[in-house]
């Protein structure tokens, strides 16, 4: 029964998130030689993977619980490894734009947050279920689109301008959706606050 639970869950859907994390190596290997197109093409492949995935997993009714922990994770990895080396002073990316070091702890700073909450809401209140807000996905999705923009400024630096509104605007959704997720889990405790702890039924010897 578990052998079969286990081959269940490696379903097409996920074994495309696992691809996306493979593609991170790959991807840090190429920014760190200035390979500019290579990134890209990375990220792309990255992209079209991470639409397969949410296509064949409602088309095709291959959702899982493994899928709802790898998918978000993959998309985590990618992007925090771009903001981090993006961010890099010495990175030899020719004309490209740097992404300011404060932005990238902001979106670390956010991203560990959601996983403090999420293990708070299901140590002390059982809450095993924390689904990611529009907020959230609009976010994730200026992540990367500014990732791809700031490459792209090593090929065409008269997108420089794009790249920094593009980076600034990331850093206020990333701090909005931050703020969301830590209202969002004050409802849930509100909702279902944690049992108070169990008090024995003797009495103390006299």
């Amino acid at each position: 029964m578990t052998r079969a639970r286990v081959r269940m869950s490696f379903t097409i859907p996920n074994l495309l998130s696992l691809l996306r994390m493979a593609l991170v190596v790959p991807f840090i290997i190429a920014l760190l030689n200035g390979q500019v197109k290579r990134a890209l093409l990375v990220v792309v492949v990255a992209g079209i993977s991470d639409l397969l995935d949410g296509f064949i997993a409602r088309f095709f009714h291959q959702q899982s619980l493994l899928g709802t922990y790898l998918d978000p994770l993959a998309d985590k990895l990618l992007v925090t490894a771009a903001y981090v080396i993006l961010a890099l002073p010495g990175l030899r990316l020719p004309g490209a734009f740097q992404i300011p070091s404060w932005v990238t702890v902001v979106v670390i700073a956010r991203d560990v947050l959601l996983v403090v909450v999420a293990l708070v809401l299901y140590l002390a209140a059982g809450v095993r279920s924390f689904p990611a807000s529009v907020l959230s996905k609009i976010t994730t999705v200026f992540q990367i689109g500014a990732v791809v923009v700031v490459l792209l400024t090593g090929i065409w630096p008269e997108l420089d301008t794009a790249a920094l509104v593009l980076v600034y605007t990331v850093a206020f959704l990333t701090l909005g959706s931050g703020l969301n997720y830590v209202w969002r889990a004050n409802r849930l405790f509100e909702r279902h606050p944690p049992a108070p702890p169990s008090t024995s039924s003797t009495s103390p010897p006299a």
